[in-house]
């Protein structure tokens, strides 16, 4: 989860402290900018009033990015009632109660842009990601009613929906498919990434650079939307 304010200064939150600061240091050196790391669990209520106090340091909160790791693939038949709450509270409960805490204030300053990194599966299900197919899509479902609700107050809402990008996420989804097939992990990307019509997996620069333009003073009469990239994966017209 990221959270940013003004003056080009930025807060970001995640449980590996180490690999938290080293994205912080990486930042601050390319681009000279103050950046504050926050190892919590946001999932927790003190760990998100831990990351907000903190943010809360670097100014206003204009801009909210909410990221979660997906729930692990699986069977739906072997998830109990717990493996169920948890995929709701990472992915669905947490960042309504980051939205909660922050929109009234963009809403006072009429300005604020709010992005949920959800998921492709959200418009194409993936059978082994039940769990992260139904707590996406009730993010998904709760977004479209309230980007319309505080659109005229210059705070728009979106989200974004990644296909196959080139992470290690990625390659932890294909480990099942893999053992099954009786392959490598290697030769289940490989053959995952030719079937793609790009013929390669998302670079995540790529997801950075749409992430950055919904937070623009651009984008600011596109709301409610879920924008998928995924290398044109989904055959859908719509």
């Amino acid at each position: 989860m990221c959270r940013c304010a003004r003056g080009g200064r930025r807060g970001c939150g995640d449980r590996g402290a180490e690999a938290l600061e080293k994205a912080a240091a990486d930042l601050r050196a390319r681009h000279g900018r103050r950046v504050l790391a926050v190892a919590t669990d946001i999932t927790t209520a003190e760990g998100r009033k831990l990351a907000l106090d903190a943010a809360t340091k670097l100014g206003d909160l204009d801009i909210l990015v909410n990221n979660a790791g997906g729930p692990p693939p699986g069977n739906f038949r072997d998830w109990g009632r717990d493996e169920w709450l948890k995929a709701l509270d990472a992915n669905m409960l947490t960042p309504i109660e980051l939205i909660k805490a922050t929109v009234d204030g963009m809403i006072a300053r009429r300005w604020g842009r709010i992005i949920n990194i959800t998921s492709g599966a959200v418009k194409a299900p993936i059978d082994v990601l039940g769990l992260s197919n139904g707590a996406r899509s009730g993010l998904t479902g709760f977004v479209a009613g309230l980007a319309r609700e505080v659109a005229q107050h210059g705070v728009t809402v979106n989200n974004l929906l990644p296909g196959p990008f080139n992470t290690d996420r990625l390659y932890k989804t294909m480990e099942g498919g893999a053992q099954k097939a009786g392959i490598s992990v290697d030769e289940m990307a490989q053959r995952r990434a030719a079937s793609n019509p790009t013929r390669r997996f998302g670079d995540p620069a790529e997801f950075g650079a749409t992430c950055a333009f919904l937070c623009s003073r651009q984008a600011a009469y596109m709301t409610g939307q879920n924008v998928l990239l995924d290398g044109g994966a989904y055959p859908g017209t719509f």
